[in-house]
């Protein structure tokens, strides 16, 4: 059985992200790129199943242009053995349900029997390009996953279910999972892995590849500006006795912040 990953290039978590000046998106110019953060603990979970004899290779999709290889060379020295990334012009200003479509056809194409996914991006923080492959492929999914389990045709999860409580899910394979963390520790690459990495191939789709067109992936939602959130305000200190202090916070969380 061959084991899926989706893995989405994302800017790194201490970026300083500057909207450009139609307000359209990001500069682009000094920002640091890095595998998205819950990618890892899917990709790593691929690989420990592989090891473990559950999988005979790992397959990893994205859809992006070449400037996202590097990334992908990352991943495959962490122990993917090959790529397909997903690029057509059609694809530029896309929305989930596109990026979900031209990822279900290539996994469809490669008969993939198990994808494993971030919970979420942490550029866009959606979290529905998974569901949507699931549901475009006809699979079960299990989501937020902390464990799991595959046997023959099928699997076992944990995920949490709030309070503490763990709720165990389990259903047929073909699946698609999104990983949380608490599932591994995901590894770094060696340097003898990042070497072999350069020889691992990186194979490019258009939608015509997949049987896909213009109008599959066209936008169903669009945005129309982006900004960043308003600057917090200025602290507040509190003087005075005890007494007072205590009873003048009191009266601003009730009537300024409305938090009791």
């Amino acid at each position: 059985m061959k084991l899926g990953v989706c893995i989405k290039q994302v800017p790194a978590t201490d970026t300083r992200v500057v909207i450009n000046p139609t307000a359209s998106g990001i500069l682009t110019n000094d920002v640091k790129w890095e595998i998205n953060p819950y990618d890892e603990y899917a990709l790593e979970e691929a690989v420990r199943q592989k090891a473990a004899g559950k999988g005979t290779e790992v397959v990893l999709f994205t859809v992006g242009g070449a400037d996202a290889e590097a990334r992908m060379r990352d991943a495959l020295a962490r122990g993917a053995d090959r790529v397909v990334r997903v690029e057509d012009p059609a694809l530029a200003g896309s929305d989930a349900l596109g990026y979900a479509r031209a990822l279900a056809a290539a996994i469809k194409a490669e008969d993939i029997g198990a994808v494993f996914c971030g919970r979420q991006a942490v550029d866009g923080d959606n979290g529905a390009v998974p569901a949507m492959i699931a549901e475009i492929l006809g699979w079960a999914q299990a989501s937020w996953i902390d464990k799991v389990g595959l046997e023959g045709t099928t699997f076992t999860a944990n995920r949490a279910a709030g309070g503490g409580a763990k709720e165990v899910v389990t259903g047929s394979l073909p699946a698609v999972f999104t990983c949380d963390k608490g599932l591994n520790e995901p590894r770094m690459a060696k340097l003898m892995d990042i070497m072999s990495a350069k020889k691992k191939p990186i194979v490019v789709k258009n939608l015509a590849a997949l049987g896909l067109d213009a109008s599959a992936v066209a936008p169903l939602v669009s945005e129309t500006a982006m900004s960043l959130p308003p600057a917090r305000p200025a602290g507040r200190k509190l003087t005075g006795d005890p007494a007072t202090v205590a009873a003048e916070l009191v009266h601003l969380l009730r009537s300024e912040a409305k938090v009791i």
